[in-house]
């Protein structure tokens, strides 16, 4: 107790001699940072703003929102599909989608100062030969017809050193092994922008929570940042994704089965899952959408009519094993127990990747730009045609889409293309997930 009133009356009469002085070293602290703050900037660049990525990319591979800082396409592609000039300002093609003629804008330039033109214009495309005809037109030959063609070439293109077109430049990318690390963008009179790129969503997470990053893009699950009271969570429904259930249809479970099929996706609370029911493969943005199809609005009790049809002793051997992601794994548990409430039984297991032998896969599926699916779902597709789907009529529409070139008969052809789709459903849609991105307020 001494101690402290000696410790008291120490401290009171040091203040009280040398209020002054320390009066005087505040405002001098206070004036020497505001200075730096100032200062600093001005002499080694304002700070840069960090964003978080989830992905591994190859430098050829970067998603392409990225790229668009800097770059531009011969065209781009707008949300609801069509394509529009970008570099070029029209295209042509005289035989019917075998050979594009794209007519590149006068008065373009590179970030180096010299002109775009079609000798500078470096795309790389298998079984495809191009052609300069002059500087300002670039051929291109393939050896199959190919409407989507067009969106093909939205692809942002480079000189070497990845000098663009956009509004930023590229100032410096790191690798680790093959994957890029950091992309570092830098424009005039704005501060630079750093993407930095982590394997998983978690690793992105933790990355913002060590103050590696001010910022994390495009994520699927918004914990624990949506009860920070240091975070800003913003939030979309993201159209052009679909949560769905890849039914393998060649599976003993789901072959030539359509009733099990279609029974399964009656009994799906569906609307619970999502912000936004998926009704099939096309984004409902895109001019080739149809909303006029099966829509297996949840039912219980008409699931529970279509499972009476098949026998007594299949139906009790059903044990669907539905294989997913971490990410979505509350989805999958939802599911199977929707699942087990009309009678079938159902287990959930967790992988990172689609494994060799699976029942049915819940994933997160992105939309091509193109009503063009032909990867997705032809027969002839099995490295990229999850559901291992074979129906000789969508193979014939999805040939017959890439080859005419009118878009109204285009739309016919999609529209038919999702109504045969949906009637047999080797895939059941779920729902439009939200896309979240973190900012550090």
């Amino acid at each position: 107790m001494r101690k402290l009133r000696y410790w008291i009356r120490f401290i009171t009469t040091f203040i009280s001699r040398f209020k002054g002085l320390l009066f005087l070293g505040l405002v001098s602290g206070l004036f020497i940072f505001v200075a730096l703050r100032v200062m600093i900037p001005l002499l080694f660049g304002a700070n840069p703003t960090r964003i978080g990525i989830t992905g591994r990319y190859h430098v050829e591979e970067l998603p392409q929102f990225i790229l668009e800082y800097s770059g531009d396409g011969l065209t781009r592609v707008d949300d609801g599909g069509n394509v529009k000039p970008a570099l070029a300002e029209k295209w042509d093609t005289k035989d019917g989608g075998k050979t594009w003629t794209f007519y590149l804008k006068k008065g373009v330039y590179w970030h180096d100062g010299t002109e775009v033109t079609s000798e500078t214009i470096n795309y790389s495309f298998n079984d495809v030969q191009i052609e300069r005809t002059d500087s300002y037109s670039l051929v291109f030959k393939l050896k199959e017809k190919f409407i989507p063609f067009p969106s093909v070439v939205s692809k942002p293109v480079f000189k070497k050193g990845l000098l663009g077109t956009g509004e930023w430049k590229v100032k410096k990318i790191s690798l680790v092994g093959a994957y890029v690390e950091k992309i570092i963008f830098t424009k005039k009179d704005s501060n630079d922008l750093i993407f930095r790129f982590y394997p998983t969503e978690e690793h992105t997470k933790l990355a913002f929570k060590l103050g590696e990053v001010d910022e994390i893009v495009d994520i699927i699950d918004p914990k624990p940042f949506d009860e920070w009271n240091t975070a800003d969570v913003r939030s979309d429904v993201n159209t052009n994704r679909h949560v769905s259930i890849f039914l393998n249809n060649e599976s003993s479970v789901f072959k030539d089965n359509k009733t099990l099929r279609q029974a399964l996706y009656y009994a799906i609370d569906k609307n619970s899952l999502g912000p936004m029911r998926a009704i099939g493969p096309i984004s409902p943005k895109s001019w080739a959408y149809n909303p006029q199809v099966k829509t297996y609005d949840y039912d219980v009790e008409h699931a529970k009519e279509l499972l009476k049809d098949m026998p007594g002793e299949l139906l009790e051997s059903i044990d669907i094993k539905l294989v997913t992601t971490p990410l979505l794994l509350d989805v999958a548990e939802k599911v199977s127990s929707d699942w087990q409430a009309v009678g079938i039984n159902s287990s959930v297991l967790v992988s990172s990747i689609l494994p060799s032998e699976y029942d049915a896969f819940l994933a997160i599926y992105d939309i091509p730009k193109d009503p063009d699916q032909y990867l997705v779902w032809h027969s002839t597709q099995m490295e990229t045609n999850i559901s291992k789907f074979n129906d000789p009529r969508i193979d014939k529409l999805l040939e017959d889409g890439r080859l005419v070139l009118d878009q109204e008969e285009r739309k016919k052809i999609y529209w038919d293309f999702q109504r045969f789709l949906l009637e047999d459903a080797p895939t059941l849609f779920l729902y439009h997930p939200m896309s979240y991105s973190i900012t550090r307020k």
